[in-house]
């Protein structure tokens, strides 16, 4: 089963940004080449939900956390490849035939330009196949796990019989007329879908080293991933990594506190908590090293997330109604997969304290019942909370706390049990004078 996932989450999570904007994606890739990023943008598309397979990615990538390992593929080598297999019209393949008069008029109009993009291919083709070679010698050296087995595919596609020739040509820059016709031949048109293999699993291999570089650099850790059947979420000093001075926390869940409920003052750091937690739980989703202390966690089925959820004004819903489709979204999801993370951030935000007190309720004792998927539940609404103790023993009651330094509000950014009361919306408004500027008697001197 694939994991689950959709759009709004993706942008919740800002794993690929918008413009103007730093995304998660853009930390982790450091690529070579448009095929490696494309293979990296695939993995963030579509996250894994088998715990042996995200093992088995952990493995390779954490391989190279402690290997030295040079990647000996150019970005303008990938580029020269691309173009030249890219281009498989017949009328651009070279031809021993060149004294008749119509191949004397194709090589006019060819001119240089045509035969240095196809030289360039030849040759980057050629190299490409000794530096693969000498690579895989190096990964066998340090016993690289290939715990996906590309680098077995690839040492069988290079010993290829047909062109077991390639290292006579190691180290040379250019090749004859005759040769270029020969090889021309056999890279862009007779075995042009054995290169294009070789290429797609070098682009994964470059995706695992620019990870693995990441996770060095940046002292992400790798998480330890557990069957679906468990449910338990460890975390140790997570934060958020798009933050530049993030603040780590720690969180548990288990079967007996499978729900979150989060409580605290505006911009006490609710939102940013719910983010942090999502991208953990995304990238050791995809096998990816997560930025925190420690992780392990039970591998679910999907996320789903709702933090900021925008109206729908092609539908003409309202702001409400959207949550309310959200949410059943959400519902449909957990019936018809099961085993999801769910996060929903202030949760009926649209509509009336009393609307919203009893719809919170209802949701979050109907979100209770489901003991096998993870929910985190953020809300300025504090009376649901005592509500829901009487009722639900699965909730673990959590709070962004905040204090008051001379009438100015501080946040330590540090989950507290407990559900907080705090309430500093109009502290803010007349620490901004927001009052006094209407009226026009605010001078800042």
């Amino acid at each position: 089963m694939s994991f689950r996932t959709d759009k709004q989450t993706l942008e919740d999570l800002m794993l690929f940004g918008r413009s103007n904007s730093r995304s998660v994606f853009e930390i982790f890739n450091h690529t070579h080449s448009r095929g490696a990023m494309r293979v990296m943008g695939d993995m963030f598309r579509n996250p894994l939900s088998d715990d042996q397979a995200i093992r088995k990615r952990v493995e390779n990538i954490s391989f190279f956390t402690s290997h030295t390992i040079d990647f000996p593929f150019t970005g303008e080598m990938f580029d020269a490849l691309e173009f030249y297999l890219n281009n498989v019209d017949r009328r651009t393949q070279l031809s021993k035939d060149q004294n008749n008069v119509s191949q004397k008029l194709r090589n006019i109009l060819r001119g240089d330009v045509e035969f240095a993009w196809i030289h360039n291919g030849i040759i980057a083709s050629l190299n490409l196949l000794n530096h693969l070679d000498a690579f895989l010698g190096e990964l066998r050296k340090n016993h690289y796990p290939d715990a996906d087995n590309r680098c077995e595919e690839l040492a069988k596609l290079l010993v290829f019989e047909e062109w077991k020739w390639y290292k006579e040509y190691k180290g040379k820059k250019k090749v004859t007329q005759d040769q270029a016709i020969e090889l021309d031949r056999a890279f862009r048109f007779q075995f042009r879908d054995k290169l294009l293999r070789i290429l797609e699993h070098i682009f994964f291999i470059d995706v695992y080293m620019s990870v693995a570089s990441v996770a060095v650099e940046r002292k992400y850790v790798f998480p330890e991933a557990c069957p679906a059947g468990d449910i338990c979420l460890k975390l140790k000093g997570v934060y958020h990594p798009l933050l530049d001075k993030p603040v780590g926390n720690d969180l548990e869940m288990d079967k007996e506190t499978n729900v979150i409920f989060l409580t605290g003052a505006n911009m006490a750091g609710k939102s940013t908590m719910m983010k942090t937690l999502s991208i953990a739980l995304f990238l050791a989703h995809m096998g990816f090293p997560v930025p925190a202390q420690y992780m392990k966690f039970s591998v679910r089925n999907g996320m789903f997330t709702t933090i900021n959820l925008p109206d729908n004004l092609n539908r003409g819903y309202s702001h409400f109604y959207t949550e309310v489709m959200r949410v059943k979204k959400v519902g449909e999801n957990l019936n018809n997969t099961g085993r999801l993370i769910v996060l929903f951030d202030e949760l009926f935000r649209g509509t009336n304290v009393k609307d919203a007190y009893d719809a919170t309720l209802a949701v979050v004792q109907a979100f209770a019942k489901n003991r096998d998927s993870l929910f985190i539940i953020s809300t300025h609404i504090t009376e649901v909370g005592e509500a829901l103790k009487g009722v639900c023993k699965n909730i673990r009651y959590l709070y962004m706390p905040t204090r008051m330094e001379n009438m100015k509000p501080v946040y330590p950014y540090k989950l507290t049990e407990g559900i907080t009361t705090d309430r500093h919306g109009l502290v803010i408004v007349n620490n901004e004078h927001i009052v006094e500027i209407i009226k026009g008697e605010y001078h800042d001197f």
